[in-house]
């Protein structure tokens, strides 16, 4: 069983929101599918870090959520900053449970044991709309982290994954990266960044952690398959 990775699928079924308009977004979906299918195996498991759906409801995502499920693979979902959709964990559930879609899960202040690692993570932030504002809100997201990491006590290797980068050119959200710090974190995931800022984004190591972008136009629209080399 293998574990990969793609995050901002922004999905438009139920709402009117192209992403046609955008270049190198044409038939997103279509391709987001086929490449889905040739790769994960009913028993894999895909995390999708944020910016799922383009619906302002559950009820308008809900197409989204539908064309997700009947993917292969179980498919852990965290929020992104379009995700305007989201709900209480407990909304959240029932709105699983009503519709049927019995391969996906949240991650939302609590993690999952899967193979060998432990999948962690929260929707992240960085310097957006002013520095106070935004500090307060960076240091909520590195509280959200924290719950996550508690969740689960392992010895096995925690990996975080969120929706916006901790680090962006000159632009660090400290916070949350001392979070990763302290709980001895590796690897982190994000995504995000879109079109020419794919460029400027952070692929390294840092502080000990390796980083890599995971949006769904910087890997050409295709799960990324998380192993031991990366």
């Amino acid at each position: 069983m293998s574990i990969f990775v793609i995050a901002d699928l922004h999905l438009s079924f139920g709402t009117e929101k192209p992403m046609d308009i955008f270049p190198g977004w044409e038939n997103h979906w279509k391709r987001l599918e086929s490449n889905w299918s040739k790769l994960v195996k009913p028993q894999d498991t895909v995390v999708i870090p944020g910016d799922i759906s383009w619906g302002l409801t559950l009820e308008q995502a809900l197409p989204d959520f539908q064309f997700i499920n009947r993917l292969p693979g179980q498919k852990i979902i965290s929020k992104g900053n379009h995700d305007y959709w989201w709900q209480t964990t407990k909304k959240l559930n029932d709105f699983l449970t009503q519709n049927n879609l019995d391969s996906i899960k949240f991650l939302h202040n609590n993690s999952y044991e899967v193979e060998d690692v432990v999948i962690c993570g929260t929707r992240g932030w960085i310097f957006e709309n002013g520095q106070a504002q935004d500090e307060k809100v960076i240091l909520r997201e590195a509280g959200r982290l924290k719950a996550s990491l508690d969740y689960i006590q392992s010895p096995k290797e925690k990996i975080v994954f969120l929706h916006y980068p901790t680090i962006y050119q000159e632009q660090r959200a400290n916070h949350i990266i001392d979070t990763l710090m302290n709980y001895n974190i590796k690897r982190c995931f994000y995504g995000h960044l879109h079109g020419k800022t794919i460029n400027y984004a952070f692929n390294g190591v840092s502080d000990g952690i390796k980083y890599k972008l995971i949006s769904a136009d910087a890997l050409n629209f295709c799960p990324y398959i998380i192993d031991k080399s990366n």
